[in-house]
This record gives C-alpha cells, sequence and structure tokens, in this order.
C-alpha cells in the first residue's frame, strides 16, 4: 500500500516538470502527506493546474465521507471490477506528485520507516482515480485514491505493495486514454534500478509532524 509521501518541491520545479500552474500563495513543501488531508493532485479534467483534493475516494454514490479513510489505495490489478473504483478509472484520472514514498519494513516486532525516491531525487507522478461527492447538505469534496501494485525487487525488501510510478512519457497517456487495455499495460512496478531507499525517523508516524526532519 502506499499510506504516507512527501512532495517537497519548489513551485518553480513543480511548474517545469508537470507543466502546470501553481497557485503560490497556496503551495508549500509538504514532507509528510497523510490520509483526509488536501493534497497536490493533477486531473485528466484539468491537467494545466495543479489542484488540492482529499487523500481518501469518496465515491459519488457514497453515503457520507467517512468511507474515504479507507480508500487511500486501489488495487491495480482490480480496478475494473471494484464498484468503489471502476466508474473512476474509466472517467476520473489523476496524477499524485511526489518527490518519495513512505513504507514500514517489519524488523522483528519493530516496524522501520524506510523512505523511497528516484536515485536522482526527482519528482515523479503515482497514477491515481478522483471523484466528486456532494453531501446531503450540498458540501462538495473532490478526493482521490493512489493505485498500487506488485512489488518491485527493491520493494520486496520491504513490503509486498507499491505505488503505481508512471514512466514520465505516459503521465498525458494516463490521463487522456479511452482505452481499458492501453490504461491497465500502464500499471506495472516502476524499475528497482531506478530507485533507492533509506530509513527514515520514526517522525513520519505521526501525520502532525510535517517537516524536512521528517526525510532524515
Amino acid at each position: 500500500m502506499c499510506g504516507r509521501y512527501s512532495f517537497a518541491v519548489l513551485d518553480a520545479l513543480i511548474k517545469e516538470r508537470f507543466n502546470v500552474s501553481v497557485r503560490s500563495a497556496v503551495w508549500k513543501a509538504r514532507y509528510n502527506c497523510s490520509p483526509t488531508q488536501d493534497l497536490a493532485v493533477i486531473t485528466n479534467s484539468n491537467p494545466d493546474e495543479l489542484q488540492f483534493f482529499r487523500w481518501g475516494l469518496i465515491p459519488s454514490w457514497a453515503k457520507d465521507a467517512e468511507i474515504g479513510s479507507r480508500m487511500i489505495n486501489a488495487r491495480s490489478e482490480t480496478i475494473t471490477e471494484k464498484p468503489s473504483f471502476k466508474a473512476a478509472f474509466r472517467a476520473h484520472r489523476c496524477l499524485v506528485p511526489a518527490d518519495g514514498f513512505y513504507e514500514w519494513k517489519r524488523e522483528g516486532k519493530d516496524k522501520i520507516p524506510h523512505r523511497i525516491t528516484m536515485k536522482d531525487g526527482s519528482p515523479f507522478a503515482m497514477a491515481g482515480i478522483w471523484d466528486k461527492w456532494v453531501s446531503p447538505d450540498g458540501e462538495i469534496i473532490h478526493s482521490f485514491s493512489i493505485l498500487t501494485t506488485s512489488p518491485n525487487e527493491l520493494m520486496k525488501e520491504i513490503h509486498d505493495r507499491m505505488p503505481v510510478i508512471l514512466h514520465r512519457q505516459h503521465e498525458k497517456t494516463w490521463l487522456a486514454c479511452t482505452s481499458d487495455a492501453e490504461l491497465l499495460g500502464l500499471l506495472g512496478p516502476y524499475p528497482a534500478s531506478e530507485m533507492k531507499s533509506y530509513p527514515v525517523s520514526k517522525l513520519v508516524n505521526n501525520p502532525k509532524v510535517d517537516t524536512p526532519e521528517v526525510l532524515k
């Protein structure tokens, strides 16, 4: 699964890397992105702007927003079958930009958090889906989920799942394509040879801690 990630990138680099407009007055670096927070996404309906949606998908048909806290990830292997995800997969896809994600490796009775990044530290995009939910009193919430897949050789040493990281040349395809077969073909594990991992402080366990010390 993917339960934490970071996106601590200058707004100028975001504009350059993802070719989107960024509202600098709103943007701030994030070191410990956590479920139920409003986080940066790039959607197929507005691919030229960085928007902020709640992490934890709330399907449009949900009776209340609480379901979102249990829907932070969607398994790519069953994305076209699950009622909670299949409609969003076909109509509402997004990029979830990041510069690293966290996973916990079990060592005896302990779990040690690790940060996983590109070898060169560059930002990347995870595959996501999103939806729009309207509460009974008219509140509108846009939310998203991150797709996961089987682990690559690097991740196998840490966890049995990893987020779907899209190759840069496939990011526009993920947003614009209408073919299920072509989209599903993008959802394999990212090459381990291009990634690295290192253990970090348990500060990351606390979603209220969102400082550079989390990365150390």
